[in-house]
């Protein structure tokens, strides 16, 4: 089982992602890169030894103030990647933290899920910045 613990911190324009090998994902704050990063490749890069062995679950915590379309489609690529636990016979359960006047976050969401059959949770929260 992969042991590395891979933590990047948040900048203004990058979130806060938090890759444990016992199953436990978090990503939160604002995705507003407008092209692609060493983040994305260091997060790729971990996910793949990840789904070689995967946790009998996988959670995935997602709470963003903003995400902008470019950060969605990187945001897709890592989703996609934690379903391939499946093919491990290993389950996954995605989490979608929302605040209650943020409509453009909860579509952004809902999108995700319908489009790429990913199945998500979506749990309303008073905070973004301390959800998750």
């Amino acid at each position: 089982m992969l042991s590395e613990i891979l933590h990047i911190l948040p900048t203004e324009n990058t979130p806060e992602i938090l890759l444990k090998p016992e199953g436990n994902i978090k990503i939160k704050g604002r995705g507003m890169v407008l092209d692609d990063t060493a983040i994305s490749t260091q997060v790729m890069n971990w996910l793949d030894k990840y789904i070689s062995d995967p946790a009998e679950i996988t959670y995935v915590s997602i709470g963003f103030e903003y995400l902008n379309s470019y950060c969605t489609s990187k945001l897709v690529s890592i989703l996609r990647k934690i379903a391939e636990v499946t093919s491990q016979r290993k389950k996954y359960q995605v989490i979608w933290f929302y605040e209650e006047d943020d409509d453009d976050i909860l579509e952004r969401g809902e999108y995700i899920s319908a489009t790429f059959n990913i199945p998500v949770s979506f749990v309303l929260t008073n905070d973004i910045k301390t959800c998750c």
